[in-house]
């Protein structure tokens, strides 16, 4: 599993995201865009001042697809002709206006929301489950991070193991993410965690979501800084306490031992005879680029494996090669995809014959798909 910060560096950062971030509430009449060099600026007018950040490349994609540019079009403008994308999106917005919400940070607008959009944010989050997760005997923070989009939080328990095979022993866990910006909702999804090789896998299955919807903020004031009042607070204490809920109940032994039966049987299911086709099938679907294709096959032949169940653990294993955290992260759940994905030849339950012996090759399986 790839590691990120320490929970110390995590929290210090949080903290300092804390005091450095702004929220605003916007008519988008009072929005204007202006690119200079490679910078496209954002001017919010309120109340006879005048603030102005960078946006950011997330910021872009989110205006693009609220203004319904098509994004290939809309970067193209950006790259060749700034200007031309300024007019479009100033225009668009006097042409529709509506009232958004911004979000800042560090002198960047990192992202461009729904006015409706809930503010869950990640220091509230980690002061809700931190506690929970030490309740827990036998729980331990093995790996956390936070990016530009996303949160993550990744626990074992090491009470709750099993083995998959004499002497391949698993660890139940738990993933808490969390995005800030629009990038999803608020999840708490199973790990398995392999001892051998340090790998997590992200469960498909039993995974929890909390999403960032909530009530339209009632103002007449037409740009207006948001804060965290009182009654903010009040409405967030209710939530997070069904979020700690969720995460006391996420590891759960029945599931867990589920997962690792699931497991046991992709240790019978063939992957084909050509691991270099396998893995080319794979990244295909799944739009691998070619340093993970090529990390993603190293550990396939090193493992000599060629069962669903080896395929699983060298996708796992190269996410600890990537060097982006949220792409690691897309890999490890990438596994849970792989464990979930249910063989197409397998026979009626009610037949005599085991049921993983007229199982359609991965290979297929996935070109199928």
């Amino acid at each position: 599993m790839k590691q990120g910060r320490t929970l110390l560096e995590l929290g210090s950062e949080l903290d300092r995201q804390r005091k450095a971030r702004k929220d605003f509430i916007a008519d988008t009449r009072n929005l204007e865009v202006e690119t200079t060099g490679k910078n496209s600026v954002l001017s919010l007018s309120m109340d006879n001042t005048m603030a102005k950040f960078i946006l950011n490349d997330l910021a872009h994609q989110q205006i693009a697809s609220r203004l319904q540019i098509p994004y290939r079009y809309y970067q193209k403008m950006r790259e060749e002709y700034p200007s031309l994308l300024d007019d479009n999106i100033n225009s668009w917005f006097m042409k529709a206006p509506e009232r958004r919400m911004i979000r800042t940070l560090d002198g960047d607008v990192r992202a461009f929301l729904s006015d409706r959009y809930r503010r869950l944010d990640n220091l509230e989050l980690c002061g809700a489950v931190l506690p929970v997760i030490q309740e827990m005997k036998g729980a331990e923070i093995i790996s956390c991070d936070v990016t530009e989009t996303h949160l993550f939080l990744k626990v074992i328990n090491k009470k709750l193991k099993a083995e998959v095979s004499i002497g391949d022993v698993v660890q139940a866990g738990i993933v808490i993410s969390n995005s800030e910006v629009g990038l999803g909702s608020l999840k708490v999804e199973p790990l398995v965690y392999r001892l051998a090789c340090k790998n997590g896998l992200i469960v498909k299955d039993f995974a929890q979501k909390r999403y960032h919807v909530g009530k339209q903020v009632d103002t007449v004031e037409s740009a207006y800084e948001l804060y965290s009042d009182e009654t903010l607070q009040a409405d967030d204490k209710a939530f997070f306490m069904k979020v700690q809920d969720t995460v006391r109940c996420v590891i759960d032994e029945a599931k867990f031992m589920m997962t690792v039966d699931r497991l046991k049987e992709t240790k019978n299911e063939f992957t084909g005879p050509d691991p270099v086709k396998t893995i080319e099938i794979l990244a295909d679907k799944y739009l691998l680029n070619q340093n993970e294709r090529g990390s993603i096959l190293r550990y396939f032949v090193m493992g000599a494996d060629s069962t669903k169940y080896g395929l699983i653990q060298a996708v796992t294993r190269a996410s600890q090669d990537v060097e982006d955290y949220n792409r690691a992260t897309e890999l490890e759940r990438l596994g849970g995809e792989l464990l979930a994905a249910v063989p197409t030849n397998r026979m009626l339950p009610s037949s005599r014959e085991p049921v993983m012996k007229n199982v359609t090759p991965l290979v297929r399986q996935l070109e199928m798909a």
